[in-house]
């Protein structure tokens, strides 16, 4: 597997405070790499160490091969990043931030002028290309902020927490254009606190907690790690409820509730940590049914929400006994 970033026991420190604490990470190249933490869980400073802004205490970090100690110039002719806050000057317009950012990466000005145009119309911000950015919306700011981020296309792009305060329609854009980015090529790197926004975006996800991994897959890998699904049925005759309870309760092996509705009844159950796991227990469940000669109206089979697994896993970490 070709990787854009290849991490092993990074650490750092501030005083006393290990903010990333032997954090491993493997980003395959030409993706969307979701890392999901909740406040001071080290992912900023995590990334910062991987875009050689800050110099790791311990551990070792690799770009497309290349040490971030030990080649930083290597390894920052091939990213860029986007902050959690717009680093463009809001006294000039989109514009002549766009142009002079061109400018200071070495190009002509034409040359300059021409790829900034094009970034305005792709991001949608033609029209608002002439006015100053202290009139942007954040929305506006954070497409513009993305746009100086790929003057020059990156190989890799870090994104950190993109979409803080946005409203869902200014979301939903910058959505649309990480994944016109990754289309082109680039790999990105997004940090978020938005369960939704990794999600949609991330083919694989990294979880992390007090500076370290604490898991790591597929958004369904990750899901079906929590080791449930909901199961939830609807009888035609609610006279068979209680028989279809024990029929139920025995193929899942799992306590049956059941609903404020006299026809239908809901359980948890356990995937074995397999994505197939519940649809096949499910797949089992409306057999024994039918054969015990009981109709069910409606059936519905739902995987745990990224958001449940989040809680689940941060919850776990948080409760741990400190050593």
């Amino acid at each position: 597997m070709n990787l854009a970033i290849e991490a092993t026991g990074l650490v750092k420190v501030f005083g006393k405070n290990r903010a990333v604490d032997g954090l491993d990470l493997r980003v395959p190249a030409g993706s969307v790499y979701g890392v999901l933490g909740p406040n001071g869980a080290g992912k900023t400073t995590a990334v910062k160490m991987l875009a050689t802004l800050l110099r790791p205490d311990g551990g070792r970090a690799t770009v497309f091969g290349h040490d971030v100690l030990k080649q930083p110039n290597e390894v920052r002719a091939r990213v860029s990043l986007t902050g959690q806050y717009a680093s463009v000057d809001e006294d000039l317009t989109g514009l002549e931030n766009l142009v002079l950012l061109g400018r200071l990466l070495g190009h002509r000005k034409r040359p300059a002028r021409i790829r900034a145009d094009q970034l305005l119309d792709a991001f949608g911000l033609t029209d608002a290309g002439n006015r100053q950015v202290k009139t942007y919306s954040g929305g506006m700011r954070r497409r513009l902020d993305i746009a100086a981020s790929i003057l020059n296309t990156p190989d890799l792009l870090f994104l950190d927490e993109p979409t803080t305060g946005l409203d869902p329609r200014s979301r939903n854009q910058v959505w649309e254009i990480v994944r016109a980015v990754v289309a082109q090529g680039t790999t990105v790197l997004l940090t978020t606190q938005y369960l939704d926004e990794a999600d949609r975006l991330a083919s694989r996800i990294a979880v992390i907690d007090h500076g370290k991994v604490i898991a790591e897959g597929t958004p369904g890998q990750l899901k079906s790690s929590v080791g449930a699904g909901t199961v939830h049925v609807r009888l035609r005759d609610a006279g068979r409820r209680e028989e279809a309870e024990r029929v139920l309760g025995r193929v899942l092996a799992a306590p049956v509730q059941r609903d404020a509705d006299a026809f239908g009844l809901t359980v948890r159950v356990g995937t074995g940590g397999s994505e197939s796991g519940a649809a096949e227990q499910a797949s089992r469940t409306l057999s024994e049914l039918a054969a015990a000669g009981i109709v069910v109206d409606d059936f519905s089979l739902g995987q745990p929400s990224l958001d449940e697994v989040f809680m689940a896993l941060t919850d776990t970490v948080t409760k741990e006994p400190v050593a």
